[in-house]
């Protein structure tokens, strides 16, 4: 039973389990938020209907290569079934452009994008793969077969993503709704049973690949989504939209200031585990004699036990610092007041949790070179360093960048942002206090706490405001610590899915709405002539799954 269910993960599904992760990307572009939005200019729909008709026929012809080259008759009967149903969407499709009374006469020619992926889908059913021979060349049904499941694999994601999205705009389609049978019909139940019974024939065709040929096939897959991914992105749209972000600001009027936390919403793991670790690795250098002048340190075990004490303690102690929090009746409206008065007793526990650290010496002696090399080597989140890169790099956009962490060492977070070529972030963290290169074990403090946070982002917007240019803010945080700044900056997106965060914000009204909806619900509410407008200190917190998301919003795709 186990082997027949995992014959149902077909080779298809699984190529897009691997790879349609950033499929949400394609959500996030002008035309798709104005289209679920219902505001999408008719015009900038009728150039995507009739870029469809160049799809519709390549995908025909395609498939009658793919139908020459398959040596299986099964497989041949499916391919013609796919075959008619694309030339059925053909005959539909004219039908479908009166019903939206668009005008296509002067819409021929297949733009870039849809180019490039047509190109692409018939130069694979023709053969032309790399370490694959011509069509004349194919001299066994075998070879052959391996160009049909090659096909196969160029046209199957085109049909996956489009199913994924009419999905996810489903929830936006209201009967009167302008776009409403678009979104029906690539959610509807014949759309992804055509979709399944492309799937099925790639799947019959793989079996008998070698190791090799399905890496080809996966290879394939791949790029046909990112191509069919990119023709969405390259969709114009001559309208005012709520994405990217940054688009919306003059670079001369206006300035976009960027916020983010760093420990785990940066990292995978928290710094502090991360120096702990480091104190611990090189205290085997220090457990022999050493110079008067070195600092002296406790052995590795010695450290290792007393990290291990200090991280029972602050979890347990963290834990009932914040169910007090909640001891208070739950709030029905959103009051910052009240939750702000809440952080400061979290406040007063994370400075006497840093005074434990440092009383503890497991701190002391850390080279310097080994904190800027362990920051090297630091392991970000999928997204985030290519975020920052483009964001700092892009000389075109008036943006200042600011990380705010309560962590214990700020050169932990500039090497690990120079690895990745970035001079240029404004990073506000502790401070390590060194003697020769080794640290005292003693730290400056300058963000220890939720308030030591809201106080910095607070003193860096009011610098900014001497200026004559206006600012928007954003912050990206993941944890209680961010909160106050999260709701304070104009835009607060939280990453991740921290419980104590979410339960925390709730007991004092805080609401949570994900990114892609809450950009829809302001496409929608836009009135022409007007600007787009985001405000602090609303109570609202937009939520993303990845630093992907946060790319598409502020920058773009």
């Amino acid at each position: 039973m186990a082997a027949a269910a995992s014959d149902e993960e077909g080779t298809a599904k699984r190529f897009w389990d691997k790879f349609s992760k950033k499929s949400i990307l394609t959500l996030y572009t002008p035309f798709l938020v104005s289209l679920a939005s219902g505001n999408l200019n008719v015009d900038a729909f009728g150039c995507y209907v009739a870029q469809d008709l160049h799809f519709f026929k390549c995908f025909a012809h395609a498939y009658e290569l793919a139908e020459d080259c398959a040596d299986d008759d099964e497989a041949k009967v499916s391919i013609v079934q796919l075959r008619k149903s694309v030339l059925k969407e053909l005959k539909h499709h004219a039908s479908f452009v009166q019903e939206w009374g668009l005008d296509l006469s002067n819409e021929t020619s297949p733009n870039a994008a849809t180019t490039k992926y047509t190109n692409f889908v018939l130069a694979t059913a023709s053969g032309k793969v790399e370490g694959v021979k011509g069509p004349g060349e194919l001299a066994t049904p075998f070879e052959k077969t391996k160009v049909a499941a090659y096909t196969l694999s160029a046209i199957a994601p085109s049909m996956r993503l489009n199913v994924f999205l009419g999905k996810e705009l489903l929830g936006f389609n209201g009967d009167e709704h302008p776009y409403k049978k678009w979104i029906d019909k690539y959610s509807s139940e014949a759309y992804q049973t055509a979709m399944l019974q492309t799937e099925d024939v790639l799947d019959k065709l793989s079996v008998s690949l070698t190791g090799e040929e399905l890496d080809t096939m996966q290879k394939l897959y791949h790029q046909a989504l990112k191509l069919e991914m990119k023709f969405f992105l390259s969709l114009p749209v001559d309208q005012p939209t709520v994405l990217p972000l940054s688009k919306q600001h003059i670079s001369t009027e206006h300035r976009l200031m960027i916020f983010s936390d760093f420990d785990l919403t940066c990292t995978v793991v928290d710094s502090s585990a991360i120096l702990a670790e480091i104190a611990i690795v090189t205290a085997s250098k220090s457990d022999q004699s050493q110079p008067e002048s070195q600092i002296v340190r406790m052995s590795s075990a010695d450290l290792r036990n007393t990290w291990e004490v200090l991280s029972k303690e602050y979890t347990e102690e963290y834990e009932q610092c914040t169910e007090s929090m909640l001891t208070n009746q739950k709030v029905e409206e959103f009051n910052y007041e009240a939750l702000k008065t809440a952080l400061e007793q979290l406040s007063e526990f994370e400075r006497r949790a840093n005074m434990k650290v440092i009383e503890s010496n497991v701190l002391k002696g850390l080279n310097l070179e080994d904190i800027k090399r362990a920051g090297e080597r630091l392991i970000l989140h999928d997204g985030c360093m290519g975020f920052f890169q483009s964001i700092t790099n892009n000389q075109t956009l008036n943006v200042n960048v600011h990380v705010l962490s309560y962590c214990w060492c700020a050169d932990l977070i500039r090497s690990s942002f120079a690895s990745g070529g970035i001079s240029t972030m404004h990073v506000h963290a502790n401070e390590f206090e060194y003697e020769n290169s080794l640290s005292t074990g003693e730290i400056i403090k300058k963000i220890e706490t939720p308030i030591d946070k809201l106080q910095a982002f607070t003193d860096i917007h009011k610098n900014s405001d001497q200026s004559d240019k206006t600012d928007l803010t954003v912050y990206i945080g993941d944890s209680v610590g961010d909160l106050l700044c999260l709701l304070e900056a104009d835009i607060g997106i939280v990453i991740g899915s921290s419980s104590s965060l979410r339960k925390i914000a709730t007991h004092f009204g805080v609401s949570f709405v994900p990114l892609f909806p809450a950009l829809i619900k302001k496409q929608k509410e836009h009135v022409e002539g007007s600007a787009f407008s985001w405000k602090g200190l609303s109570g609202v917190l937009y939520t993303v799954s990845s630093w992907a998301e946060v790319h598409s919003f502020i920058i773009g795709s």
